[in-house]
């Protein structure tokens, strides 16, 4: 473990919690101590949910290490059962809890409730949020579903004759980015398809929900951080293929519905033609982005530097995006998500960059100023730290903060994704465009900040009141010198003719100008930089 302030993912318990969360009719017993209840405000504050996650709290304190703290897990499972009629007890640890070693799954288990007790061993000190959400999914499918397993070679048997394809969408959850309106797109490209949902989880399902996903013929793995490891052991043990591609964008989901409908044996080429007469283009026209992407009033994005960083399947597909369908190109790509390393570094490969695999918030705005993109794409942490650095932002992943929760409908898989990604991606470069013209006509004569509006009369261009003269016999203030700023001997200084024209670069590059001029005046031994030093430095760097 590391100190820091700030951090990508929690503990692996506010994984566990999440599952817990997102589906009906489950409780957690959570071994911890009185401070651990802060992870309720992740689901309150951020989710604006109108309920308390399904949780049950030990709460030990201090005086109670010098006694049994395993007489206390007993309690609060039978008080949880009791209580709230869970159909499903999910039991385990926080990190504190894990350090007294109480063993509470086992605890649990042993009390024969009439409901199945998941234990869940979740490491601490080794794993972190996303794997606590995978790993505990995992169990719990597996343990629902232990009495269904069929014996190995056994053939998975065929549908019914003339029933719809049927599919189980597979790792949505609360706190996830997007998951809740995600789900929505996905079913209703799915019904274009003819295909049902047989069951969406974790998300809104409840154990009797768990034991019918092997009706289905096949699963939408849409989350692989929280699903790839539950739809791997149920490809292994039930026959069900997954899918594999993420419907992120225009290409990437027309990828999808060609995968979904090779698994579920249909013809999708109809719907996937563009401009198809009766489905109203299915593939361009109901997305806009594709348009918009190529339009003139969008020349400028092309060749725009981005940075993208998060959790792996969304910086994967938004790396993608920004290349193939924006026309953007990409500086930086990493993810925090070590268990999905290797699929980020082959990816990166494709852009010619180097993958940051890291969870240091440090190390990541080191490689964002070292980059120096026009646009970074990431989590509420690059936000922050665009902000700090004056570069636009976008948020892709989580972990997130409330604004990235809207209650309107945008989702960002599906076609109607691609419209949000758009608009979410490209209105800051355009505001910030319009901010630079804001700046750089401050000082014009017409437009300074004193000037009047060009469409008033004359008369009212200047409507303030003279200053009074003043009197010969009265001392005039004497204005206070202010010191000139510090600089390392050896270093170019900016001449007042310079820093003007410098003002006049967009913001979101400025600080790359300004660095590329300054270390072009020091190769060249220049004291002062002037205007022909930036524009030498700029041709220079720009052959």
């Amino acid at each position: 473990m590391q100190l820091t302030l700030w951090t990508y993912e929690g503990p692996p318990h506010v994984g566990a919690m999440r599952i817990a969360t997102s589906m009906r009719d489950v409780h957690y017993v959570l071994h911890a101590p009185q401070g651990d209840t802060y992870a309720d405000l992740l689901f309150t504050m951020i989710e604006r949910q109108d309920r308390r996650p399904p949780v049950t709290y030990t709460t030990f304190q201090a005086r109670d290490l010098g006694g049994s703290t395993a007489d206390l897990v007993k309690t609060a499972v039978a008080e949880a059962y009791e209580r709230f009629k869970p159909k499903a007890l999910l039991v385990g640890e926080s990190c504190t809890a894990e350090l007294i070693q109480d063993q509470s799954g086992s605890l649990a288990c042993g009390m024969n409730l009439p409901i199945p007790v998941i234990p869940l061993e979740l490491p601490s000190y080794s794993k972190k949020e996303n794997w606590g959400a995978a790993e505990t999914f995992y169990h719990v499918v597996r343990a629902l579903l232990a009495d269904q397993v069929p014996p190995p070679g056994t053939p998975r048997p065929a549908g019914a004759e003339g029933r719809r394809p049927r599919a189980n969408l597979l790792g949505p959850t609360v706190l996830g980015f997007r998951c809740r309106d995600d789900v929505q797109e996905i079913r209703r490209l799915l019904d274009l398809l003819g295909i049902d949902v047989n069951v969406i989880a974790p998300l809104g399902a409840s154990p009797d929900d768990i034991r019918r996903l092997p009706e289905a013929d096949f699963n939408i793995d849409l989350y692989p951080e929280v699903s790839r490891t539950t739809a791997s052991w149920l490809q292994r043990n039930f026959g069900m293929p997954a899918t594999r591609v993420i419907p992120m964008g225009v290409g990437a989901t027309r990828d999808f519905i060609a995968e979904v409908a090779q698994l579920a044996g249909i013809d999708a080429s109809a719907l996937l033609a563009s401009e198809q007469p009766g489905v109203a283009g299915f593939s361009s026209s109901l997305s806009r982005m594709p348009w918009y992407a190529r339009s003139v009033d969008s020349t400028y994005l092309t060749g725009k530097r981005v940075f993208i960083f998060g959790d792996a399947t969304h910086a994967i597909a938004a790396a993608r995006i920004a290349k193939e369908e924006m026309g953007f190109t990409v500086v930086g790509l990493g993810t925090y998500s070590r268990e999905f390393a290797r699929d980020v570094r082959d990816a990166a490969k494709l852009y010619d960059v180097e993958a940051l695999i890291s969870d240091d918030y440090l190390e990541v705005e080191q490689a964002i100023g070292a980059a120096a993109p026009e646009l970074v794409l990431g989590t509420q942490m690059e936000r922050h730290i665009a902000k700090r650095l004056g570069v636009a932002c976008a948020v892709i992943s989580i972990p997130i903060h409330v604004q990235d929760v809207p209650a309107r409908y945008s989702p960002v898989y599906g076609f109607e994704g691609a419209n949000v990604i758009f608009d979410t991606w490209v209105h800051p470069l355009v505001m910030g465009l319009e901010e630079h013209l804001l700046q750089m006509f401050r000082d014009d004569f017409e437009f300074h900040d004193d000037a009047a509006a060009s469409h008033l009369p004359a008369v009212a261009r200047d409507a303030r009141p003279a200053a009074a003269p003043v009197a010969a016999a009265e001392p005039v203030a004497t204005a206070v010198a202010t010191p000139e700023p510090v600089i390392a001997a050896g270093e170019p200084t900016w001449s007042e003719d310079g820093e003007r024209e410098l003002k006049k670069i967009p913001f979101f590059v400025r600080g790359k100008a300004k660095r590329n001029t300054e270390a072009f005046a020091r190769e060249h031994g220049l004291a002062t930089i002037t205007v022909e030093t930036l524009y030498d430095a700029k041709a220079h760097y720009g052959r």
